[in-house]
């Protein structure tokens, strides 16, 4: 591993570069922060895939381009007298010693629902009017419901076992059972909704993070079905002429693999 000289020597070797680029390429001198949002929303992403997929070299690579967006939009920041790199990491590093008072302060904490609880409260302290002012409107659903729970978990709104949340889970299904019954659309979805969101907080319990656990089961998903379409082409036939009975053999070899 590189020494804490080498790690600084990169740091400032990135925003020499940076400031390069910003000053001699034609494309960085035309970027603006809105116009790097969504490529830094689709790096965020690619770096969630390699975590995924476990490939270390990978998630090396992603942290790179992210870490590149940060400097270029520190940079921007800059040139408009707003803020500057420094800025954006003193402003992290006082955050964190703030937020750590049971590490540079004399606050005593059993564990890391502690921990969590107390971050909460500060931020609260700090201003804050809502516990859930901290959770972006821009989350995919599946990962803000996560968010939502968590957050509000760590001021003491949670239930106090797992299996009370298994229970709130069999009421939810049998609610939307019954509005399927009816064939009650908006019921239907709202009842669903509900089903998946107390999904969401059991595996919370369960210490599963259900977006990792869906996307995993995703990639599964698509492994196996492309497994398919290779042997359908392999025996030259269509899957849309292939009865379920026969695309099954095939599925059930991929699950194996």
């Amino acid at each position: 591993m590189n020494s804490r000289k080498a790690q600084l020597e990169a740091f400032d070797r990135l925003l020499t570069i940076m400031d390069e680029l910003r000053s001699e390429c034609p494309w960085d001198k035309k970027q603006t922060i809105e116009s790097l949002r969504h490529l830094t929303i689709e790096e965020t992403y690619e770096l969630g895939d390699a975590i995924l997929e476990n490939d270390l070299d990978e998630v090396k690579k992603e942290l790179g381009d992210l870490l590149l967006h940060i400097v270029f939009y520190a940079k921007i920041g800059s040139e408009t007298n707003d803020f500057d790199m420094a800025d954006v990491a003193n402003g992290i590093c006082d955050k964190l010693i703030s937020r750590h008072p049971h590490i540079y302060s004399d606050v005593e904490v059993k564990d890391e629902e502690d921990v969590k609880r107390n971050w909460e409260n500060l931020k609260l302290k700090e201003g804050k009017k809502s516990v859930l002012e901290g959770v972006p409107k821009g989350l995919p659903a599946l990962v803000k419901a996560n968010r939502i729970q968590d957050k509000v978990a760590g001021v003491g709104f949670d239930w106090e076992e797992p299996a009370q949340v298994w229970e709130k889970l069999e009421e939810e299904l049998q609610e939307f059972k019954e509005e399927v019954a009816k064939d009650d659309k908006e019921a239907m979805e709202s009842e669903f909704g509900d089903v998946l969101f107390s999904m969401i907080n059991y595996a919370r319990f369960l210490k599963i993070d259900p977006e990792n656990a869906l996307e995993r089961t995703n990639k599964k998903f698509i492994k196996r079905f492309q497994y398919l379409e290779q042997k359908a082409a392999a025996i030259n036939k269509p899957l849309s002429d292939m009865t379920l009975a026969e695309m099954d053999v095939f599925w059930e070899e991929a699950k194996k693999l």
